[in-house]
């Protein structure tokens, strides 16, 4: 079992030591595709899965979701968040075991949405429609100090609803003079690079667990693809994620990594529970 570099309260520490200091922007690597922001003492947590609710569900079938990084933090201690973002419906980024603690620790926190899935993220999480903000690819929602745009994701189409809504987004959240992106579950599809070189992106959070149809499951980039669209888009640093938490859905950074290295994209690897902040971003000319 991989153990988080801070974890329970020695990452609460860190995150509270962060939360006083002004200038730039803090990141942690909360596991599978979550990431803590902090900005100016605000918080906005992306796509959190803090709980081993699917290692349980799927225990006795043919799938299972054995954990191979320990949990780095009881979601119910965050009792500081702003905003939380879940960009598809599929638990690990929609876990009602750790929204729900995340919701009862903070009452006024504003938890958004793909428009496409307001009933069903209301019907998991047992709250009403009106408790969420819903956000279609194109739109954008200013939640001082943050504003998210949403973008389509391909997981690993583009799908569309009945009502011609995305059902799975990523979001490019901008604060201060930053703008980052976090991808959701997302492969490459044609017009994505254009999409996001528009938001002159300092930092994006990208997949690299890949896709193969043993694992019957949809899948994301490969680590090589995630340096593919960091480069056509222009994007300054990639952190990439949803890798080490279940044992059938995984690689290595390894590929991510060679393939960085090659073509001069910076691109950081974080541990569980590791700092990421922005003076360890390259030097950018910001238009």
């Amino acid at each position: 079992m991989i153990i988080p570099l801070l974890k329970d309260e020695a990452l609460l520490e860190d995150i509270r030591q962060a939360g006083q200091e002004t200038g730039h922007f803090h990141l942690w690597w909360l596991g599978q595709s979550g990431f803590l922001v902090c900005w100016g003492g605000r918080f906005l947590l992306f796509d959190p899965y803090l709980s081993d609710s699917l290692t349980r569900k799927y225990a006795d079938t043919e799938k299972p979701h054995v954990r191979m990084t320990e949990r780095v933090v009881d979601p119910g201690l965050l009792d500081f968040i702003d905003v939380v973002t879940t960009s598809h419906n599929h638990t690990d980024h929609l876990d009602a075991e750790t929204l729900g603690p995340l919701c009862a620790a903070n009452p006024e926190l504003a938890l958004v949405v793909p428009s496409a899935n307001l009933s069903f993220v209301a019907e998991r999480l047992g709250v009403r429609e009106d408790r969420l903000h819903g956000l279609e690819a194109g739109e954008q929602l200013s939640l001082e100090p943050f504003t998210l745009h949403a973008v389509p994701a391909a997981h690993e189409q583009l799908d569309l609803d009945d009502e011609g809504r995305h059902p799975c987004l990523g979001f490019v959240a901008s604060f201060g003079p930053w703008a980052i992106y976090h991808s959701g579950d997302t492969v490459l599809y044609e017009g994505i690079a254009d999409l996001l070189s528009a938001f002159q992106l300092d930092l994006a959070m990208l997949p690299i667990n890949g896709r193969s149809a043993a694992r019957d499951v949809p899948g994301n980039l490969w680590g090589r693809e995630a340096v593919q669209l960091a480069r056509q888009a222009g994007i300054s640093m990639v952190i990439p994620c949803h890798y080490y938490m279940f044992t059938f859905n995984t690689e290595t950074p390894d590929e991510f990594l060679r393939e960085a290295a090659a073509s001069g994209q910076a691109g950081q690897v974080l541990q569980c529970g590791e700092r990421f902040s922005s003076h360890q971003l390259p030097p950018r000319s910001r238009q």
